[in-house]
């Protein structure tokens, strides 16, 4: 056996003894079907960083079980958030790493009755259901980071960085109001209800903490 495939053969047996193991904070493990561009959306992250953090000598080839650096390491600058390409977002949901002991202050998206809750597998959010055209409003202060409908399954889509560790996805919209790196002021208007890559006239509403989808109605006030 040459030396290439020797370490090609290691490489797989590490992946499959190794690859559900739990990995340290400011880091992920790859799954299948992941791509730079993907992780980075997902931890609110620049695809550049990812690289760079990382080495990677070809953004293009990663592997299943591979582990990543996607926390900043100590006194490293982080460029500006890239768009996500076209793959799409299937990455699995876990419990967020550590709780935060404030969480983030939320107002409601959009009025309307909620339709689909969330349940951290099949649905990562909520779904709002209301008129075509319902205003749809940034439940908190942030930053556009994506504004488009390049991600299947999700129409036109929104998605506002609010800090380090939180981002608020809003999907299915009839129109985009703001673009991206626009900062946006809580309950300002973003966009308008629609039903763009969706059977049903709703905004799906998602809530991420540390990359994790969390429950956002834990965060929304009562009523």
């Amino acid at each position: 056996m040459s030396g290439k495939k020797l370490i090609g053969f290691m490489c797989i047996l590490l992946v499959a003894a190794c690859g559900s193991a739990p990995v340290a904070p400011g880091f992920y493990r790859v799954q299948r079907g992941d791509t730079v561009s993907k992780i980075a959306r997902n931890h609110g992250q620049s695809a550049h960083n990812i690289v760079l953090w990382n080495r990677l000598s070809n953004p293009n080839v990663i592997v299943a079980g591979q582990v990543l650096r996607i926390a900043a390491p100590a006194k490293t600058a982080t460029s500006s958030y890239s768009a996500p390409s076209r793959a799409v977002t299937n990455n699995r949901t876990t419990a967020a790493p550590v709780k935060p002991a404030t969480g983030i202050a939320l107002i409601w998206p959009a009025p309307g009755k909620i339709i689909h809750g969330f349940n951290g597998t099949s649905s990562k959010g909520i779904d709002i259901a209301n008129a075509i055209g319902t205003p749809i409003v940034a439940a908190a202060p942030g930053k556009v980071v994506y504004a488009g409908n390049g991600l299947r399954g999700y129409g036109n889509l929104l998605i506002l960085k609010h800090n380090a560790n939180y981002l608020t996805v809003y999907a299915h919209n009839r129109a985009l109001l703001v673009k991206e790196g626009q900062q946006i002021k809580q309950g300002q208007q973003i966009a308008e209800m629609g039903n763009t890559d969706n059977d049903q006239i709703a905004l799906h509403f998602e809530l991420r903490y540390a990359g994790s989808s969390i429950d956002p109605t834990r965060y929304l006030p009562s009523r």
